[in-house]
């Protein structure tokens, strides 16, 4: 490729497309050009493709791509798999939503497809790539005797946060194929977790994968990988895990809170004389700062101070869409690879593992058995 601004195409033009990823591109004019949009709802297709100035509209992402792309942004609900490896294989780079598939044996086809075709794989973990993330990375690495680390995520409805936007819905879908997306996704969650109870089943789905993905993704990327997955608690409204990474353990905690809208996230590193925290508002919301706590003492005193940082206004989202398109460009890795977001769903896989059968799992994101070539 001898230029620098790519021809994108966009399949999945829902709430994550419509908030953030279309309006971001468009701004990003200077690197991409989204020369075709896809969609399985002709309204939301239609709308937004007239709204964000794209010239080619689609309801099959089978003819998207057809047309003469660099990359393909992969927005859309279910296993993202079948249209990752489809995109690999004709020649284009691929960035796809969390998660990145529901299995390990999916996301392995997706690397080597991936690999095979020489082009980038990334998936977007917009956590990653908030300026705050890196200053708390940085906090936590300057620390002496980290001790523990606990993470809390209070869910909440995410309508209230999006109801601000001219959102067009997807509703002219009909039921037959609904019903049909629903049992493929069926088929492909069952084949990753095995004859497990429903509401096992429906966390790892909607819990593991939906949201607590981007905790452990950001977890792994300050602390490495975890050595143990010591617990797993898999209840209607709470899931509970424990970790070891390297010797320090590290609470994980998502309760699902549905009579305030108020999301909190918030990831605590526990020094002896320091302490580090970092908190993300809802990722819903355009440009809002995740604040950066260090609290620090004067040992044997009651003198402590805490200093709150707001690290910067930028947006998470646009900031990786343009590592999607320096990673390209640069040909080199993103921070955030394919084989990063397939030990995640290692990780999901083995929570739901440890919670069913009541035992801990050690390397539980080793994917040495695994032939990924």
């Amino acid at each position: 490729m001898d230029r620098d601004k790519l021809l994108v195409g966009v399949i999945g033009a829902g709430t994550i497309g419509q908030v953030m990823h279309l309006p971001y591109l468009r701004e990003l004019d200077e690197f991409f050009e989204v020369r075709a949009l896809c969609d399985a709802s002709p309204k939301a297709v239609g709308t937004c493709a007239s709204r964000f100035g794209i010239a080619k509209a689609f309801t099959d992402w089978r003819d998207l791509m057809e047309q003469q792309l660099d990359a393909v942004l992969v927005l859309t609900s279910g296993s993202h798999a079948p249209i990752a490896v489809a995109a690999a294989r004709s020649g284009k780079h691929v960035f796809v939503e969390k998660p990145m598939c529901f299995s390990v044996a999916e996301g392995t086809e997706m690397l080597r497809a991936a690999e095979q075709a020489d082009v980038t794989l990334m998936v977007g973990y917009p956590k990653r790539y908030n300026p705050a993330y890196r200053r708390a990375a940085e906090a936590v690495q300057q620390l002496n005797d980290l001790r523990f680390v606990r993470l809390t995520t209070m869910e909440s409805p995410f309508e209230p946060y999006i109801a601000h936007y001219p959102l067009v819905r997807g509703d002219d879908i009909s039921p037959a194929q609904l019903a049909e997306w629903g049992a493929d996704s069926d088929r492909r969650l069952r084949a990753a977790v095995g004859d497990v109870s429903g509401l096992a089943l429906k966390t790892y789905h909607l819990v593991l994968l939906d949201s607590m993905v981007h905790e452990f993704n950001l977890l792994r990327g300050i602390l490495g990988e975890p050595t143990e997955l010591k617990y797993a608690s898999v209840r209607d409204t709470t899931v509970n895990v424990i970790f070891d990474f390297n010797g320090v353990e590290c609470s994980v905690m998502w309760v699902d809170l549905p009579g305030i809208a108020r999301y909190e996230m918030e990831v605590c590193f526990y020094d002896p004389r320091e302490r580090v925290r970092l908190a993300f508002p809802s990722p819903f919301l355009r440009s809002a700062p995740a604040l950066v706590d260090v609290e620090t003492g004067v040992e044997g005193t009651s003198k402590s101070s805490v200093a709150r940082e707001v690290t910067s206004y930028e947006e998470a989202f646009k900031l990786e869409l343009l590592e999607f398109h320096g990673a390209i460009v640069a040909r080199r890795e993103p921070h955030t690879p394919g084989l990063d977001g397939l030990r995640d769903v290692a990780l999901c896989e083995n929570v739901i593992a440890s919670a069913t059968l009541g035992k801990a799992v050690a390397k539980p994101t080793d994917l040495s058995s695994k032939d990924l070539r």
